[in-house]
């Protein structure tokens, strides 16, 4: 990260003097830098561009760090042990707002789903993400968006039909965590917020995170890499690795990379077990082949029968839920430890496709079961609200849709 700022070289007290002139004048039009989702190293010399002296550079970022991360503050006035000076200089200087918080839904079976808008970046627009938590007996599963929109057009996909607008910053990827916690008052110590879940336990409402949302992630590797690595540290966010995962739909080169530099789990979304089919519904198969993306996965970084892979499925009627199916899954997928999600497809408007009949899938299930591997069929979760496994598109896009077919329809309806 390059910090530039004028008041970088200036003297401590001068530097404050400057800050607190700034402060009262009118506000600053140039975008401020967040720091949130900077890792330790860029905290430090974000704080040596404000003043901060050498000596106290590592005593500070541990603050901050606490502030941030542990106690989820949002606000740099409540930075109870930093001085009134120090604080106005990181107020002048930078930000650690959360996204604007567009729209929370919640499905009957208590999935939420929030619409986030993080602000424009240099000559960018805003751009909004979907994120979904879902709530379970033994744990809770935060399922994260890694870019704006999709390269990959997964036929069976809700979001592969909005177009990438750009990648996430690593800034904006964690920020989904913080803003679900503040949400779930999953931050100790923190005032449950007006609308958002109040509860007087003490039990740790997100445990698990997945990197499962709108876009590919190994796309976006690097801020992926160190929103995960931030999320994981143990003096903050404190997540296990063992509890995050990160999904792609097999862009084979970042798999080793994916092992060694996070050291997170990973899932690979499947989805059909010959490539002619694969081809048609996960396209990046024509570059990166069944064979290629399963050699990757025998080869990932520390895999074992305690750390395997999940493979994602998509039951789709008649088209990749047949018992020979299940079976060359077996095959395909020998000496590799895995559990296999078997995913009940989720409809939107205007797709293709139909879920597979329940029996089918029980059917293709007992196979799979009965060559040793874990196939759980995973229910499906917030349908009503469309927060489901390839259901995730940003509201604002459905409403442009909607727009441009009533456009379109009044077009017609003129001209008739």
């Amino acid at each position: 990260m390059a910090i530039s700022l004028d008041i970088a070289h200036k003297p401590a007290d001068e530097t404050a003097n400057a800050a607190a002139a700034h402060i009262a004048a009118p506000a600053v039009t140039e975008e401020k830098p967040s720091l949130i989702g900077l890792d330790r190293d860029d905290l430090a010399r974000a704080l040596e561009a404000v003043g901060v002296p050498p000596k106290q550079v590592r005593m500070r970022v541990n603050q901050l760090w606490h502030w941030l991360y542990i106690r989820g503050i949002s606000d740099f006035d409540k930075m109870s042990n930093v001085s009134k000076d120090l604080r106005a200089r990181l107020k002048f200087a930078f930000t650690i707002e959360r996204p604007e918080l567009v729209t929370e839904q919640i499905s009957v079976d208590g999935t939420r789903k929030w619409l986030f808008r993080f602000p424009s970046r240099g000559a960018g627009k805003p751009v909004e993400v979907e994120t979904v938590y879902i709530p379970e007996e033994d744990r809770g599963t935060l399922c994260i968006s890694s870019q704006v929109g999709c390269t990959l057009t997964c036929t069976f996909c809700h979001t592969g039909t909005q177009k990438l607008v750009r990648n996430l910053t690593a800034e904006e990827i964690l920020s989904q965590l913080l803003m679900a916690k503040d949400r779930l008052n999953d931050f100790p110590d923190a005032d449950a917020p007006e609308g958002g879940l109040d509860t007087s336990s003490n039990r740790r409402r997100i445990t698990n995170i997945v990197m499962m949302g709108m876009g590919e992630p190994l796309y976006n590797f690097d801020n992926v890499k160190k929103a995960l690595l931030i999320a994981s540290d143990g003096d903050g966010l404190s997540l296990s690795k063992r509890r995050i995962t990160l999904s792609t739909s097999g862009v084979t080169p970042g798999i080793p990379k994916t092992g060694e530099e996070i050291g997170c789990m990973l899932a690979i979304s499947l989805h059909a077990v010959t490539d002619e089919l694969r081809d048609v519904l996960v396209p990046i198969n024509r570059k990166y082949k069944i064979q290629e993306l399963l050699d990757a996965c025998r080869a990932y970084p520390g895999l074992s029968n305690a750390k395997r892979i999940t493979f994602e499925y998509v039951m789709l009627k008649g088209v990749n839920d047949s018992l020979e199916d299940a079976k060359k899954m077996v095959q395909l997928l020998k000496g590799i430890p895995a559990k296999i999600n078997l995913l009940p497809f989720n409809p939107w408007p205007g797709s293709p496709y139909e879920c597979s009949d329940w029996e089918q899938i029980e059917a293709f299930a007992d196979v799979v079961n009965r060559a040793g591997y874990a196939s759980p069929i995973r229910t499906p979760r917030g349908r009503d609200i469309f927060a489901a496994c390839g259901q995730l598109k940003s509201e604002s896009e459905r409403l442009k849709k909607a727009e441009r077919e009533a456009l379109e329809q009044a077009q017609a309806a003129g001209e008739a």
